[in-house]
């Protein structure tokens, strides 16, 4: 857990430590990136001739790219059907805004999204024009 005084030191720029972490990782990626094409491509006899004989079937090696790539697009979906879930709708008390909020900036300038109302936002996004 951070302290206060611990959060103030906490910065984006590079940093040596930063960048031998980076390299590290960028390694150790490359090792299972090609660990995972001999895998893939060389025959388990070659394999077991040189004997690496403990290896997972070929059958993940396309069902685990695909299962991944599965999970991504439901996470899209889910996030999605959620935020609609979510929104309230057009007419409910949630939509009411104070005075002090500002409206729609001119079309060649791009608007703040915290300062646009949400029942505009909800006129725009599902409302027939």
């Amino acid at each position: 857990m951070l302290l206060l005084g611990e959060m103030s030191n906490i910065n984006p720029a590079p940093t040596p430590e930063r960048a031998i972490y980076g390299f590290v990782l960028y390694l150790c990626s490359i090792f299972v990136f090609v660990l995972y094409v001999i895998w893939v491509f060389v025959p388990e006899s070659w394999l077991h001739s040189i004997g690496l004989t403990y290896w997972p079937q070929k059958y993940w090696a396309v069902a685990i790219p695909v299962y991944l790539s599965v999970c991504f697009v439901f996470a899209q979906v889910f996030f999605f059907a959620f935020n609609l879930w979510n929104a309230p709708p057009l007419d409910t008390i949630k939509t009411f805004t104070d005075p002090h909020v500002r409206p729609a900036c001119p079309m060649d300038s791009m608007p703040a999204a915290d300062d646009i109302p949400i029942n505009e936002i909800n006129r725009h996004l599902y409302l027939d024009r």
